[in-house]
């Protein structure tokens, strides 16, 4: 028996028809993604069923359920601490604890008739309070808090000193911790970083029992989580069973035999057109007027034509070749004062080679110094240590999280023209059409191109900004969270631009993205990284940073091997696997450090070339040690340890004579 019906729901603002008679049903225990482009409804079909909005026309029912709603806009009391304010969903458990006490006070005192109903009312609150999970409070607050990436020493921040993002995630906790038979989110990930991600699918997976409506733009999420994709399209909503892997699938062949009965009745259209026009003026009008009439009617229950249905088919103008570094980084170092007086350390010590045609993804914890990083490398921010080095012949284009540069009066088609102009040194001007083309490549209809930018959405701004930068020819492009606002579409839009590889099911043929210069990517997004990047920086938050050379799903099986338990057979005595990536380089003895450099002798160009042979040469020492066979066989496992800590240990005797040439 459904837990929840939302029955010919229909919502109509004058002649705006935003649901059409849909209806939903959500078994207990259900796990529901709602997908569909931004402003299409699902905001609104959520904000129906949690009885935020009231519809045209329908009724929404629910058999003894409590549901609980993820606002997009929370209220929560701004004396508060974080912590107090998420401890405010367990207020009805402490009522009832203090109504049970009061219940222990009066047995004391009380008659043997009043005893007993005191007895029937300590069972009654117990089980209450069973009912909402008990009395283990503190423990499931500092669980739910650490999960959503907040630190013990934020737990005493007033609510009014927390910026949108972190009351959004104190919302969600605090809604977590109500433990709803029906949860309701609405883009719960928006504020959260990949750790913060991956721990709320597990929480939903693992430990939420109730059912789940879900609206994401999360792709690795909706198949982590949901069963079943709900898709809001054209006022209506359209069922699919499984993730959305399974969801992407079946639409595609969905739409294709959609495409097929749409040509199909257009191309009878046309003929019954064709006969009425040859044939109304002469001996066969009465059976010309016929069909014509038949025709009318017939086209007042057309088949719409599909939406999205191609894959991108975009030709970005040709940037100048770099060369073939990019950039090359060497010991930057970056920290900043908290308020205490303490040091905060984004990164220290990382070095970064980025070559021509690569695609390199920053990821991390909210606050680790991602942005900054980028910032310090496109020389708007000073790094304390290090060195930073671009390339020949580079044309940056850089697209940051705000965008307060745009003429806001510019059409979409024009903003690209000008964004072109400003950036190119031929001063380069692309016809109607060619900028029109590239942004209908992005998304755009003709009937939105014709919108000032001031009337868009944060996403469409974004999508435009980003088509902007695309048509001015960069060979390298910073990219600061670019899917931020973005519908699934749009998002998968911008992957298949910059894919390393980019698949077509129509002709089983594999291209590469239309973007064809070097990207740098920040983001949260692990589907987008996953397709487009094939390098990493990974910072932790707490000043270390790591270089893996592979997609984000290969480094974090990686991680998952080498955080599993140890089997019982590497109990025996062995070596130690030295699989970690930076395993102490041995130190010079002390009497030995003020010895000349056995590297002094060599000129600046050699030092650099044998520290590349080195950096590649410790990556294929690594990728040896990372192989759990290798260990088999210990006196070759320790032989190639042997080999990585003197490859190391001379890579750190040339950076130190490469700093003191430089």
């Amino acid at each position: 028996m459904p837990i929840l019906s939302a029955t010919n729901i229909t919502l109509q603002f004058g002649d705006d028809v935003i649901l059409d008679s849909v209806s939903l049903t959500l078994e207990p225990g259900e796990r529901i993604g709602i997908v569909g482009r931004n402003g299409c409804g699902k905001s609104t079909l959520i904000k129906i069923i949690a009885g935020v909005l009231k519809p045209t026309d329908g009724s929404v029912s629910s058999s003894k359920a409590t549901i609980g709603y993820l606002h997009q806009n929370p209220n929560l009391n701004p004396n508060h601490t974080l912590r107090e304010s998420v401890a405010s969903a367990f207020d009805h458990i402490n009522e009832l604890n203090d109504k049970l006490h009061d219940i222990y006070d009066a047995m004391g005192d009380a008659t043997p008739d009043q005893l007993d109903q005191l007895l029937k009312d300590q069972a009654r609150i117990e089980h209450e309070i069973d009912d909402h999970g008990g009395i283990v409070n503190d423990h499931k607050v500092d669980q739910i808090l650490h999960g959503l990436g907040f630190t013990d020493a934020q737990f005493a921040i007033k609510v009014t000193d927390l910026s949108g993002g972190q009351k959004a995630r104190v919302a969600l906790g605090k809604l977590l911790l109500q433990d709803p038979s029906v949860l309701l989110l609405d883009e719960p990930t928006n504020h959260l970083d990949i750790q913060g991600r991956e721990w709320l699918e597990g929480f939903l997976r693992n430990e939420f029992k109730g059912a789940v409506i879900l609206i994401s733009h999360d792709r690795y999420m909706l198949d982590k989580v949901v069963h079943r994709i709900v898709e809001v399209e054209q006022a209506r909503l359209i069922d699919y069973p499984g993730n959305y892997a399974a969801f992407r699938k079946q639409r595609v062949e969905r739409r294709m035999v959609q495409l097929r009965a749409y040509e199909k009745q257009k191309a009878g259209f046309k003929k019954e057109e064709a006969f009425i026009a040859h044939f109304k003026a002469g001996q066969r009008a009465k059976q010309a007027k016929g069909r014509e009439s038949r025709l009318n009617r017939a086209k007042t229950q057309t088949i719409e034509r599909p939406l999205e249905l191609s894959e991108l088919r975009l030709s970005l103008p040709k940037a100048k070749r770099a060369g073939d570094i990019v950039l090359a980084a060497r010991s930057l170092s970056k920290k900043y004062k908290n308020e205490d007086g303490t040091d905060k350390v984004l990164f220290k010590n990382l070095d970064v080679r980025v070559e021509r045609g690569q695609r390199w993804g920053i990821v991390g914890p909210n606050g680790a110094g991602k942005t900054t990083l980028v910032r310090c490398i496109l020389g708007e921010q000073e790094v304390d240590t290090g060195t930073i080095k671009l390339g020949a012949n580079l044309d940056i284009g850089h697209f940051s999280q705000t965008h307060d540069n745009i003429d806001m009066s510019k059409t979409v088609f024009r903003h690209i023209q000008d964004t072109v102009k400003k950036n190119t040194d031929e001063k380069v001007v692309l016809s109607e059409l060619q900028a029109r083309t590239i942004a209908g490549a992005f998304l755009f209809s003709g009937e939105d191109q014709q919108r000032d930018m001031q009337t868009m959405s944060g996403g469409e701004k974004a999508r435009a900004v980003l088509a902007g930068l695309l048509a001015s020819a960069k060979n390298l492009l910073v990219l600061d969270e670019p899917t931020n606002h973005l519908d699934i579409s749009s998002a998968e839009r911008i992957e298949a631009t910059f894919a390393r590889t980019v698949h077509d099911p129509k002709t089983g043929k594999t291209t590469s993205g239309a973007y064809e210069g070097t990207a740098i990517l920040i983001s949260h997004d692990r589907a987008l990284i996953d397709a487009v990047c094939d390098h990493l920086v990974i910072l932790d938050g707490h000043g270390n940073a790591e270089i893996f050379d592979g997609t984000y799903t290969e480094w974090r099986t990686k991680n998952q091997k080498l955080s599993a338990p140890k089997s019982k057979s590497r109990s025996k005595p062995m070596a130690t696997p030295v699989a970690a990536p930076t395993p102490a380089a041995p130190k010079p003895a002390p009497q030995q450090s003020m010895k000349k450099s056995k590297f002094s002798w060599m000129p600046l160009s050699q030092i650099e070339e044998r520290m590349t042979d080195l950096e590649i040469m410790l990556r294929n020492l690594d990728a040896q040690l990372n192989d759990g066979d290798i260990w088999k066989d210990v006196d070759h496992a320790n032989k190639i340890t042997s080999q990585r800590d003197t490859c190391k240990s001379d890579l750190e005797d040339l950076e130190e004579e490469w700093v003191r040439k430089s």
